[in-house]
């Protein structure tokens, strides 16, 4: 296997957020030697988990949806009082750290992870980098369906508003919590979780947007309950529509899972993911609907 790639992102944050390092001065970013150091101990994403990051599916060299991950990055980067990403820089270091793989012109699958942090505490210079590395496989999973538990996420459907100090929404990297969902899904017997709202609302899953089908029409949760908005997911709506069904994002009640025709949970790099088990009941699987889907999420347009 490659190994990965790494692109320091030397100037974050514009010409109006000091930054050091190679290439500061230059095209604001920079290739690094991934085996080495270059992220501060003191540095408050490492210590905190004060920052934002963005993973980006990348087929043949091509990201269908940087420029949506791109605009959810700024977002998440507004919603911690981040200095606003420099969407030219980012965009062009993105660019260069595809292209540096060895994998990218193979057709092979790649799985690139932007970084934003507040960078070391009271230096007032933002940290940022980019990883580019050969996905994961999750063809299995894809093909044969996961299992999926509903966990409570311990907040009201409508955290966003009350509290919007929370962060709901925002792709940080304090993820602790979702990995621990995780964890408590294998020790249940599953492979994944769909958070519910205390006050019985469907949320999303860990990392990725959830899907449900009734007769002809598609459901994804509304992003007003506080949840990250999907890129694939949008992809996704974009497929159905064409194919002439009808979709929206509504409040979905817990008790509409159960009666779904369907369940998928949807991510960039995972794609479309259909639930074989939900709470232990077995739910109808459309394989051939989900290859079909996939066609399309693989697509380089």
């Amino acid at each position: 296997m490659s190994s990965p790639v790494l692109v320091l992102v030397t100037r974050p944050s514009g010409a109006t957020v000091p930054s050091s390092g190679p290439g500061a001065d230059g095209a604001g970013f920079a290739l690094a030697d991934p085996g080495l150091p270059h992220i501060s101990v003191l540095d408050l994403g490492v210590t905190r988990g004060d920052g934002i990051f963005e993973s980006v599916s990348v087929i043949a060299g091509v990201a269908p949806a940087i420029e949506a991950h791109l605009d959810r990055f700024a977002a998440s980067a507004r919603a911690l009082d981040l200095p606003d990403p420099d969407r030219t820089v980012w965009s062009r270091a993105f660019e260069a750290a595809v292209a540096a793989h060895p994998d990218a012109s193979t057709g092979a699958n790649l799985a690139a992870k932007l970084v934003l942090t507040r960078g070391i505490e009271g230096d007032g210079r933002p940290t940022g980098w980019i990883v580019v590395q050969v996905a994961r496989d999750f063809t299995a999973q894809r093909e044969n369906g996961i299992r999926v538990v509903t966990l409570d996420r311990g907040y009201r459907h409508d955290v966003a508003t009350t509290s919007p100090w929370l962060l709901q929404g925002a792709k940080t990297l304090s993820y602790a919590l979702n990995t621990a969902a995780l964890r408590e899904a294998g020790r249940r017997g599953a492979d994944d979780v769909i958070f519910i709202s205390s006050d019985g609302f469907v949320l999303e899953a860990p990392t990725a947007s959830v899907l449900l089908r009734e007769g002809d029409r598609f459901s994804t949760p509304s992003a007003e309950l506080g949840i990250l908005p999907g890129t694939t997911q949008r992809r996704a709506f974009e497929f159905f529509s064409a194919e002439g069904f009808d979709t929206d994002a509504p409040r979905l009640r817990a008790s509409e899972l159960a009666r779904a025709d369907a369940v998928w949970l949807l991510s960039s790099v995972r794609q479309a993911v259909p639930v074989i088990e939900l709470d232990g009941r077995p739910l109808e699987a459309d394989f051939a609907l989900t290859r079909r889907l996939n066609a399309h999420l693989a697509t380089t347009h």
